[in-house]
């Protein structure tokens, strides 16, 4: 039996209407690849797929070979990688790669509401922004999306670039280097090095850069590309920021245009500025920018205001690290508010600098005897001081049946700590 060419299953995946990788998300008339992982594999799930309405299967295993509608293929999984990257180059579109230690979620999404004011414009779906959900994502693009909006993450070398390979960006954002899983990049010298690939792709490729002027890491970076820049203190640069402020919810100006935003902190600012950088590059009007950025109600437990019994709560659980956890700390310190809280959980992925990064964070918060400090977690605990405003617990149990006899009243609390943690469950004790 004869393999197929990527092109001749490009054919065939113009005639399907998604994909799929999962048949508990089975389309009618879709294209399912099966993949492999580490306990399944989902050419067990070929029959199952077709049954469900799937147009064609992917398989790499010929056991599993049922009729014309099951394409046969050396490797699944890269299959659906070069046949992301055939359809981009099929497509032609422009395409904006992002990726950084924190905030590139939240930096999509703005940019995607911006540009959308204007343009049709696609962007990846939640965080699926590995080596499956980049190439998922390009293979959601059709010809009616003017423009792409592609998040790239990654916890090692080289990932990036194996990234931008496939997706061939024209523009690229970075949002930070950051404190964001050293364990896998070896280090901040490695997080930096790992998240320039991006540049390195762009440089190569004579394509263009945004940046934050104030970084100076970025500066230096891109000193010899083509880019488009935005900055608060630094007076050169295409986007200049006037205002910043953040008693909770971030307000920005520039161009003599006031934004009053929904997201919380400070460490914000620069995503909402990015978006505004971005459509301003794209000639989306200012007055759009506004009311894209304006209208933006953050989810997921990503800098959520919540209201619950006379307690302000801002929900940050979705993820932490010694950079974020050290932004909205700063956010929170620089509030203007009575009966202030910290729930904190451990941060995870920091390697042999897990124990000194949470003793930084327990002695930042020392000095704060107006904040109330619940540290959740071994690495947390493992830091333990005596105090009369710092709490520890090894585990959210043992958090939880303390918070039960002691629930905040018109206070003010800030609910941090990586997602293993789960401390949105907090929420429910509260």
């Amino acid at each position: 039996m004869n393999l197929p060419t990527i092109a001749e299953i490009h054919t065939l995946f113009l005639k399907t209407s998604s994909i799929s990788i999962d048949t508990r998300k089975i389309e009618k008339d879709c294209l399912f690849v099966a993949l492999k992982g580490e306990n399944f594999d989902a050419n067990t799930f070929t029959k199952d797929a077709l049954e469900k309405g799937a147009k064609y299967v992917i398989i790499d295993n010929k056991d599993y070979y049922i009729n014309d509608k099951t394409i046969l293929v050396k490797n699944s999984l890269v299959t659906l990688q070069e046949l992301a990257k055939f359809h981009r180059n099929y497509l032609g579109l422009p395409i904006i790669a992002l990726t950084g230690s924190n905030g590139k979620t939240t930096t999509k999404e703005l940019i995607h509401t911006v540009l959308s004011k204007k343009y049709n414009t696609l962007a990846t779906i939640g965080n699926l922004n590995n080596h499956i959900g980049v190439p998922l994502t390009l293979l959601r693009f059709t010809k009616e999306t003017e423009i792409g909006i592609v998040e790239m993450g990654a916890n090692h070398q080289k990932e990036i670039e194996f990234l931008c390979e496939i997706a061939q960006p024209d523009y690229g954002y970075i949002t930070n280097f950051g404190k964001a899983h050293l364990e896998g990049f070896g280090g901040v010298e490695g997080v930096i090095k790992g998240k320039s690939e991006m540049y390195t792709y762009l440089k190569s490729h004579n394509k263009t850069v945004f940046i934050n002027s104030d970084d100076i890491i970025q500066q230096e970076k891109t000193s010899d590309m083509n880019k488009f820049t935005f900055g608060f203190y630094n007076k050169n640069c295409d986007v200049q920021i006037s205002k910043v402020t953040a008693n909770p919810m971030v307000n920005i100006i520039y161009n003599n245009t006031e934004i009053k935003s929904h997201l919380i902190g400070i460490y914000n600012s620069n995503n909402i500025n990015a978006a505004i950088t971005i459509g301003n590059y794209f000639n989306v009007p200012d007055n759009l920018i506004k009311e894209a950025i304006e209208n933006y109600i953050p989810e997921n437990n990503r800098s959520q205001l919540i209201i619950k019994k006379n307690n302000e709560i801002i929900l940050d659980a979705y993820n932490a690290n010694p950079s974020s956890m050290v932004a909205a700390l700063t956010n929170f310190i620089q509030l203007e508010k009575a009966n202030k809280i910290a729930v904190l959980g451990d941060m995870f992925e920091l390697g042999t600098e897990s124990k000194s990064e949470h003793k930084k964070i327990v002695e930042i918060l020392e000095p704060h005897k107006d904040i109330t400090t619940y540290f959740i977690g071994k690495d947390f605990y493992a830091n333990k001081i005596e105090s009369n405003h710092m709490n520890f617990y090894e585990n959210f149990d043992t958090f939880s049946k303390v918070i039960l006899l002691n629930k905040p009243i018109n206070s003010i609390v800030l609910i941090k700590g990586s997602r293993g943690m789960a401390l949105e469950k907090t929420l429910d004790i509260l």
